[in-house]
């Protein structure tokens, strides 16, 4: 085949590979990645580009073409209505016809269906093996901000695969056994949207459709949620809210039903044998008063103020771990348990299960329920001490426990640390017609917005778990106190700022910007692009084989560069694949006809056009690449990677930071970690005689810091390229 031609021929002009990845990244992001952790502040401009130059995990992931899926899925209906030909009786449907039609308009439901039911299933599994192993004590991350990049068209291989499913579901209840100041419901999300993609890939509807499958991931998101807080209007509001970019009404009703199955048989497995469907349900008797305004702002400027301080110190405390502490997880999450099991014991309420203590804390002083005194008016001084000490020491321990190497989710973390705030903030006032249990019902409401940002879906939540209409008003105060103090100090929740600090190529459809560029400004200008004739099928190998971009313009001639289309990397393949098994080459023209396989009207503007349009564009109709034409000529191609590379950029240069002093933190800090290290191994090896050692005769190199080897790691967190994901993929064509 080597004289067979094609219709594609390489550019002379070969361009080096574009960077890919940029993104808005925390204040802290930067003494993460610096290398080496040098004290010579750089030149703004340069210190920019090594900071987006050192985001190099993420620069081969790719995004679904939203575009191309959508006219897949047209063609797939054609297709199908083309068939009906063969399946009539005398020029009507016939029973066949029909049965194939209702088959595959019920897909749908039949997979939200089988996936409530087996999310249901496993949320009662889950609960009841916490409750067991938390009583005999007497994540890697949440994974919601990686769930909302995928949902959003990211493509991150593993990471909702067979075995994510399995192993997030056997270790989450040991995570939250061990007393971590961790959470399960945020996992809850993720183990959900992996039973969503598993059992979505059974149906070739869903497998050959990646768009489509991003559907199904959005409902499951919500029955995530719903099983975690018992809230199925909330968990739909929360992946309306919170986690989808793309909500049409389909997706919507899907996933409340998907929500409904999920919560139906949970409520049927009764985890805790009680009949609620989690251990902090809790309802209200008791009317407010309007003088307990003043004390319902109180709560939602702590909510405010929360998320705000831990969001800041969290991603601080991330890129200490991600500098210094990258080869030691197994270490770290030992570590962790161990001072927390230290620190929480002498706490009454930090000893017992955060959901034990939020469903202690949200009771009403009323009959003969109490707790270590906690409704004896003796002991309210004492209580507040109590409550105070563990709200400190709470919020310490969620800022260094989330993150590490265990499935870990901050929504109930955050609930606890409001709950014990607003129990004191109840129990201060002394008034007999103050309900304690309603401020740290608020409090957790406070505290769960102010981390994650969200507003309708909390106050949804905060109801479905009391039923009491009554404190709908007041939840709805404090829920906007708290947004209105979190603006203050920056847009986004916890799963943004991870979304920045990680690097992930994510649009937020919540932000504006005003650049006052054209589009021409962010654009590559240096494309291999593919001539319309005259390419030789192995140079196309070659090129695939050089370049690892998702798809080529098509010109009508390196010359001219007159644009006639484009072709993704996968169609490609595929075509070239195609060939070699059915060598379809016209021995008249020796050549191969791959027009079939070209988009000849690709997603185009003009070299003058805003890039904030361009942006909505991608936010908006979700195309791969825009091409950049300019007199019919091919001129650029941007990708939401320079959008999002310009961006950070920009901001960077608005907003210099001076992170000589938080290097020079981190640096005493791991030195300290290190002698407190040796002086462990020392006084444990001269103990046992020799015998026993915790560190060897490389300890420099051991702990090297940055200058440490990262290929040693065996860490997989589940978006590498080249691990095998057990036959689940995103973006199968």
């Amino acid at each position: 085949m080597t004289s067979h031609t094609t219709s594609f021929t390489q550019t002379p002009n070969l361009s080096s590979r574009r960077p890919s990845i940029s993104s808005r990244l925390s204040f802290a992001i930067s003494t993460a990645e610096e290398g080496g952790g040098t004290r010579r502040r750089l030149p703004a401009q340069q210190q920019i580009e090594e900071e987006i130059a050192e985001i190099k995990r993420y620069e081969d992931f790719t995004t679904i073409d939203w575009v191309q899926d959508a006219a897949r899925e047209q063609a797939r209906r054609k297709s199908r209505r083309r068939r009906r030909a063969g399946l009539v009786d005398n020029g009507m449907p016939g029973w066949r016809y029909r049965l194939w039609e209702s088959y595959d308009a019920a897909q749908g439901w039949l997979v939200v269906t089988l996936i409530g039911i087996a999310i249901g299933l496993n949320a009662a599994f889950l609960n009841i093996i916490t409750e067991w192993l938390s009583d005999i004590k007497m994540g890697y991350c949440s994974g919601i901000s990686e769930i909302k990049c995928i949902i959003a068209g990211f493509v991150m291989k593993g990471f909702l695969g067979f075995w994510t499913l399995v192993i997030k579901s056997v270790c989450l209840p040991l995570a939250i056994a061990s007393g971590l100041s961790v959470g399960k419901e945020g996992p809850s999300v993720h183990y959900a949207v992996c039973t969503g993609n598993v059992i979505s890939r059974l149906f070739a509807k869903y497998r050959n459709n990646a768009s489509k499958t991003r559907e199904i991931l959005s409902a499951c998101a919500a029955a995530g949620v719903a099983v975690a807080f018992g809230s199925p209007i909330g968990g739909v509001l929360f992946s309306l809210e919170e986690m989808s970019s793309y909500f049409p009404l389909k997706t919507l009703w899907r996933s409340y039903f998907c929500a409904l199955v999920a919560v139906a048989v949970l409520a049927a497995m009764n985890p805790f044998r009680t009949g609620q469907l989690v251990m902090f349900q809790v309802s209200y008797d008791r009317d407010w008063h309007f003088f307990e305004t003043f004390f319902y702002i109180v709560l939602g400027i702590f909510g405010g103020l929360y998320g705000a301080f831990v969001m800041k110190w969290n991603l601080r405390y991330q890129a200490f771990r991600k500098k210094y502490l990258f080869k030691y997880p197994v270490l770290e999450a030992t570590l962790l348990a161990f001072a927390t099991g230290i620190i929480c014991y002498p706490n009454v309420f930090l000893r017992i299960d955060m959901t034990e203590s939020m469903e202690i804390l949200f009771l009403e002083c009323e009959g003969g329920e109490d707790y270590h005194g906690l409704c004896e008016k003796e002991k309210q001084w004492w209580n507040v001490f109590s409550l105070s000490i563990a709200t400190v020491l709470r919020i310490f321990l969620v800022i260094i426990s989330y993150g590490c190497k265990v499935p870990a989710g901050i929504f109930v973390p955050s609930m606890a640390i409001g709950a014990s705030f607003g129990r004191t903030v109840g129990i201060l006032p002394d008034e007999p017609c103050i309900t304690p249990g309603t401020y740290a019902f608020l409090g957790s409401a406070a505290a769960l917005s102010g981390i994650m940002h969200i507003t309708v879906s909390v106050v949804v939540i905060m109801f479905e778990l009391t039923g009491a209409l009554t404190y709908i008003l007041p939840t709805m105060i404090v829920v906007g106190v708290t947004k209105a103090v979190s603006d203050l100090f920056g847009h986004g929740g916890i799963a943004n700022r991870m979304i920045w600090f990680s690097g992930f190529p994510f649009l937020d459809n919540k932000e504006e910007h005003n650049f006052g560029v054209p589009v021409s400004e962010v654009m590559g200008d240096s494309v291999v692009f593919l001539p319309a004739e005259g390419m030789v099928i192995e140079e196309i190998e070659q090129l695939l084989e050089e370049h690892k971009y998702q798809g080529f313009p098509i010109v009508e001639d390196a010359r001219t560069k007159i644009l006639a289309g484009y072709i993704g990397r996968t169609e490609l393949q595929y075509a070239l694949e195609r060939i070699r098994r059915e060598r379809t080459i016209l021995p008249q023209t020796n050549t191969v006809d791959f027009s079939r396989y070209i988009d000849s009207t690709p997603v185009t503007v003009h070299p003058r056009l805003q890039l904030e349009t361009v942006m909505e564009l991608f936010r908006k109709i979700g195309p791969r690449v825009i091409l950049i034409e300019y007199h019919g000529k091919l001129a650029g191609l941007v990708t939401v990677k320079d959008c999002l590379k310009y961006q950070f950029k920009v901001e960077a240069a608005e907003n210099p930071r001076v992170d000589r002093h938080l290097v020079e933190g981190q640096e005493r800090l791991w030195t300290f970690i290190r002698r407190a290290a040796g002086w462990v191994s020392g006084k444990v090896s001269s103990a046992s005689g020799g015998r026993i050692r915790l560190s060897s005769v490389d300890e420099p190199r051991r702990f090297g810091g940055p200058s440490s080897n990262r290929q040693g790691t065996q860490i997989m967190d589940g978006d590498e390229d080249d691990i095998h994901d057990g036959g689940v993929e995103l973006e199968h064509r």
